[in-house]
C-alpha cells in the first residue's frame, strides 16, 4: 500500500478578520442634545392639592358637574404635558362660551400659576 503523508504542521484554517474591524473600535461621536425653551407646566408633585383647589372653584361655579370633571381633566392634561399657557387658553374657551365667569377664570389662572414650575 501507498504511504499516506499526514501534514501535521498545517495551521487550522479560520476566517481572518478584515481591517474593517478597526472601524468598529472608534468611539462614537457624542450626540448633542437639542434644547427646547423651558415652559411653565403644572407641577406633577403637587397634583392632589391642585385638584382639591380646582374642585372648590368648580363646585362653586354654575358649570354642570360632568362638564366640570371633563374640564378639570383636560386642564390637568394640557397643563402637565404641554404648558400652562395652553391650559389657560383652553379655560378661556369656557369663559367665552359662558360656562365660567371672569372671576372663576381668574381664580383658575392663579391656581395654575401657583402650582406650576418651569421645565
Amino acid at each position: 500500500m501507498a504511504d499516506i503523508k499526514v501534514n501535521t504542521s498545517k495551521k487550522p484554517t479560520t476566517p481572518s478578520k478584515p481591517d474593517s474591524d478597526k472601524q468598529g473600535s472608534r468611539k462614537p461621536k457624542p450626540k448633542v442634545k437639542v434644547g427646547s425653551k423651558r415652559q411653565s407646566m403644572l407641577n406633577t408633585q403637587k397634583m392632589a392639592p391642585f385638584k382639591y383647589d380646582m374642585n372648590e372653584v368648580l363646585s362653586a361655579s354654575a358649570m354642570d358637574p360632568a362638564k366640570a370633571s371633563a374640564f378639570l381633566a383636560s386642564v390637568i392634561a394640557k397643563g402637565s404635558r404641554v404648558s400652562t399657557r395652553d391650559a389657560k387658553d383652553y379655560a378661556k374657551t369656557f369663559l367665552d362660551s359662558g360656562d365660567l365667569t371672569k372671576e372663576e377664570f381668574d381664580r383658575v389662572g392663579r391656581l395654575m400659576d401657583k402650582y406650576s414650575k418651569y421645565r
